[in-house]
């Protein structure tokens, strides 16, 4: 069998603890790499970057900063959608206001901005938690969809209400504007997301991932052991908005162009995020992952079957796909609640086992 641990020899305690530990995951992790940067730009084209890679990479790394928050320190946040909006507002005034700065440091600086509004709107987790934060952090997300609607200055007092991505490059190279090619878009899009995705890996292994854990699990036993829930909790709001702030900043500059804030981060797209890191699996980077690739593939794939094949009416398909969605809610938060990450790791014990039963 190709999945095997024998004869992998560990010979030091770093590479005990690397992140992968079996030598075909490793195989496995540059192979994808791989081919994300070095075959998958020469074949891109604009239906598949835009239906498929772009919103799947930015939706990964706003699954990312919420499942920092909700799934390693166990405070719920119904307010993505609004903090996405913060850093895709926060885009726009840099992008207007500093016009020969690379959009690169546009997008960092928005999660930077992103992160400290996430940090003020995180400060009632001290005293509440569970559903009273929940209801805390959604009326953040009505207060900033509010706010950015009614003070013209955010949209530049267009009459219109809406903010428009100018065209901005990276090089030679425009990723912003209708004249930025899909490989770029795309491009950008995933050097954010494996930063992201190394950094937060590295985060949740370390010791400020078992501060989380231990927050989440029990946050009274945590201090008792020293951990300092206002700094942590505050920490995790932080971390979490920055992935959000630049995943908001990247759906507005790159993907979408020009938005409106009450369609664009409305309700709909916090319960979207949430959705993803339900059924990726909560507490899991590669769940986050296999969520947003799920409900970003669950459309495409219902339109091509009911639609092109079947003959179904457009509106019976999509709520078709509320159906499904709603019943893979349901199926994993009974029987699994740690999502495609938990069913993926089973799979390899299986494979590590195979074809022993024990």
């Amino acid at each position: 069998m190709f999945y095997r641990e024998a004869g992998d020899f560990k010979t030091s305690y770093a590479e005990d603890n690397q992140t992968f530990p079996i030598k075909f995951d490793r195989y496995r992790y540059w192979l994808v790499l791989a081919v994300a940067y070095l075959v998958i730009p020469f074949m891109i084209n604009d239906y598949w970057a835009n239906a498929i890679f772009v919103p799947f990479l930015i939706y990964a790394i706003a699954a990312i900063g919420l499942n920092i928050l909700t799934g390693y320190c166990g405070q719920v946040s119904l307010g993505t959608g609004g903090f996405m909006a913060v850093g895709a507002y926060a885009c726009y005034k840099l992008m207007t206001a500093f016009p020969d700065v690379n959009i690169v440091f546009h997008i960092l600086v928005s999660g930077g901005i992103t992160a400290m509004v996430g940090a003020a709107f995180g400060l009632p987790s001290l005293r509440i938690k569970g559903f009273y934060l929940a209801v805390a952090t959604l009326a953040a997300q009505f207060f900033l969809v509010w706010l950015f609607n009614k003070v013209g200055w955010f949209y530049n007092y267009s009459a219109s209400g809406q903010i428009s991505a100018p065209e901005r490059f990276v090089g030679p190279f425009a990723v912003t504007g209708p004249n930025a090619a899909p490989w770029a878009q795309y491009m950008i899009c995933l050097v954010f997301v494996t930063v992201c995705a190394v950094v937060a890996r590295n985060l949740t292994r370390g010791t400020l991932g078992r501060k989380l854990m231990a927050i989440r699990d029990m946050d009274i036993a945590a201090e008792i052991i020293g951990v300092n829930p206002l700094r942590t909790k505050l920490t995790a709001f932080a971390i979490s908005s920055f992935f959000i702030g630049i995943s908001g900043a990247l759906f507005f500059a790159v993907y979408l162009g020009a938005v409106e804030v009450g369609e664009a981060f409305g309700i709909q797209k916090s319960f979207l995020v949430l959705f993803m890191v339900i059924i990726g699996g909560l507490g899991s980077i590669f769940g986050s992952f296999a969520g947003a690739a799920f409900l970003v593939l669950l459309p495409v794939a219902l339109k091509f079957v009911g639609s092109d094949l079947m003959g179904w009416p457009t509106d019976l398909v999509s709520h078709l796909q509320l159906v499904i969605i709603g019943a893979l809610i349901m199926f994993f938060l009974i029987k699994e609640p740690h999502g495609l990450a938990q069913l993926w790791r089973v799979t390899k014990e299986k494979l590590r086992l195979w074809p022993f039963p024990h």
